[in-house]
């Protein structure tokens, strides 16, 4: 990932939107054209420093806050790396086909399972992949985008998981690959390497990791991961355009369209955890 020009000890995920230098929340001024560093700043265009922003990743803590939550009301989770979770809360929350359809409808699955975790490496790898890259991404386009794109690639990632698998299904992972892949748009929006900022890497091991490990739900990595960079793109894109509404409707629109589309595969024939 890019450390900051003037604190090389930073790593970010943004740059200056005139220059293109890496810049960390210290040294992001706030423009009308985007993030600026300090120098560029020192124009007339009336600026907004950023420590004069709310800049907390308030949706990032929250989403980690309800996934441990939702952690700690499971049973049998306390295992390093076991599977013998079990009670109510996993009964009626975590995803498989025939509870979507058959006559079931039981659609709060496709969101509810993606805040279950089956053992403490499941919830810990993926809380710190979310602190991360919602550290990086969400004061970079703001908390409202952040949401959007995350819930945009959890729907996409449960639509991957009753089109390819007849197992169940729970886990962040999907959302997670939803943020990389809008870390993807994003930072080649302001001009910094993929590979050099980590991401790239990153993407990379975890698709690598998702398919030699058994049990894991592809479908979910891979919905997410497009879905996310599908939200991220028309984001950024409408942004550019000055209509950021737009990119807005255009991802909840995604996210209602993988949603009716889990529900309509859901007869078909297709195992693991995301």
């Amino acid at each position: 990932m890019a450390t900051c020009y003037r604190h090389p000890s930073r790593e970010t995920g943004v740059s200056c939107s005139n220059c293109g230098r890496p810049i960390c929340p210290d040294c992001m001024t706030s423009t009308p054209v985007g993030m600026r560093c300090p120098e560029c700043a020192k124009q007339r265009t009336k600026v907004v420093r950023m420590r004069e922003l709310a800049t907390v990743p308030r949706v990032t803590y929250a989403l980690l806050a309800v996934n441990v939550i939702a952690f700690l009301t499971e049973q049998g989770q306390f295992t390093l790396a076991g599977s013998e979770i079990h009670g109510p809360v996993i009964d009626e929350g975590v995803l498989f086909r025939e509870a979507i359809g058959h006559g079931n409808d039981q659609y709060w699955r496709l969101l509810t399972s993606a805040f279950l975790h089956e053992n403490l490496l499941h919830i810990g790898f993926n809380m710190y992949l979310l602190y991360v890259l919602g550290l990086m991404l969400e004061p970079a386009i703001g908390s409202v985008r952040f949401a959007v794109i995350y819930f945009t690639a959890l729907f996409a990632g449960a639509f991957g998981v009753v089109f390819s698998t007849n197992g169940a299904s729970l886990g962040a992972s999907g959302a997670i690959f939803g943020l990389m892949g809008a870390a993807v748009v994003e930072l080649r929006a302001r001009g910094i390497s993929v590979q050099q900022s980590g991401i790239g890497a990153l993407i990379v091991i975890n698709l690598v990791f998702s398919f030699v490990v058994p049990n894991i739900a592809i479908g979910d990595h891979i919905g997410g991961l497009i879905g996310g960079f599908v939200a991220g793109y028309a984001i950024r894109t409408a942004d550019e355009r000055r209509v950021p509404a737009l990119g807005i409707i255009a991802c909840v629109l995604l996210a209602v369209a993988a949603v009716f589309a889990a529900i309509a595969v859901s007869g078909a024939t297709g195992s693991g955890f995301a």
